[in-house]
């Protein structure tokens, strides 16, 4: 752990912080990979309303 002394002698302990990097820009693959995964995930949030609607409906 990195210790640092203050003025009065104090020791003060700080978390490390973590290697700063640049993030890269997505490949092709990974946006065709988000574009079918939100599209899966708007099915199914679709698919649960149809079905809560399709069960509070039956009386």
């Amino acid at each position: 752990m990195p210790y640092t002394n203050e003025e009065g002698g104090l020791l003060n302990n700080f978390a490390r912080e973590p290697k700063v990097y640049q993030a890269e820009p997505p490949t092709n693959g990974q946006k065709r990979t988000y574009v079918i995964l939100g599209i899966a995930a708007a099915l199914l949030v679709s698919g649960v309303i149809y079905v809560a609607f399709a069960v509070s409906n039956v009386s």
